[in-house]
């Protein structure tokens, strides 16, 4: 599946086209990622990356971006009762433990990892420096980690950084003991500047057991989102679809 949605840092006006993994065989102990549910059940999962590089949090720091926490789309999930599934970067939780703490409290919701540096698990994938072989697996149980601080039940989900991988990176991965969370309908609202061209395609590919991305990372990199997800929230129930978490999109 070739994903131009992941938001990789600020600065990108445009984003390369990640590894191609459609022709890698991953290795006999490893599955494929995960990228969509039962397809004979009306029921689709809407998912939110918080990605968070060195780069973005200098742009913090230097208060040239006011927040990577686009909490409003979390009102807006709370206040339609959706249930999601996180995917949070590491220094993301560090930055904003207080969003962490409301999100692993609220049943509608389940955290999984997004990594903890938000490097890439490939040599190249939308501009992020690429993480050495060697570290992968710590930088997973790092995020494990992290994650368990905040709630003592969180997921065991992964979410490759730009969703760009390889077979040797799964295979690393995967020896941590995750399961590997992929999708299959980007939303585009990764740097998209128009919240209606988010919602048509975001309603155009949903399918059965679509695994929906996008961003609650907002600033620069995904500013749209807390725009288009009430009309996203309300066409795909119109369409007769069950919104659920993926643990309940993958549990049959």
């Amino acid at each position: 599946i070739a994903f131009t949605g992941c938001a990789a840092g600020p600065g990108h006006k445009s984003l390369p086209a990640p590894v191609d993994t459609s022709t890698s065989v991953p290795p006999a102990s490893s599955r494929p990622p995960i990228d969509h549910g039962d397809r004979s059940k009306r029921r689709v999962a809407i998912t939110f990356d918080s990605n968070m590089t060195d780069a973005m949090l200098r742009e913090l720091d230097e208060h040239k971006v006011t927040s990577f926490d686009n909490s409003r789309v979390v009102d807006e999930l709370i206040d339609m009762k959706v249930p999601a599934t996180f995917f949070l970067a590491g220094k993301w939780i560090e930055r904003y433990p207080d969003e962490t703490r409301r999100l692993a409290s609220n049943d509608l919701f389940e955290l999984g990892s997004h990594s903890y540096a938000h490097r890439a698990f490939t040599a190249k994938c939308y501009g992020l420096g690429s993480l050495p072989t060697a570290e992968m697996k710590d930088d997973v149980m790092r995020s494990e980690s992290l994650l368990k601080r905040y709630t003592n039940q969180p997921t065991a989900y992964f979410r490759f950084p730009g969703l760009c991988w390889s077979p040797t990176a799964l295979e690393i991965v995967q020896s941590a003991g995750v399961a590997v969370i992929g999708g299959d309908v980007a939303s585009g609202d990764a740097f998209g500047t128009n919240a209606n061209a988010i919602i048509d395609n975001t309603l155009k590919k949903a399918n059965n057991g679509s695994i929906i991305v996008m961003h609650i990372t907002g600033g620069n990199t995904a500013p749209k989102t807390a725009e288009a997800v009430p009309a996203i929230v309300k066409g795909l129930r119109e369409r007769g679809f069950e919104l659920v978490k993926v643990s309940t999109l993958l549990d049959g």
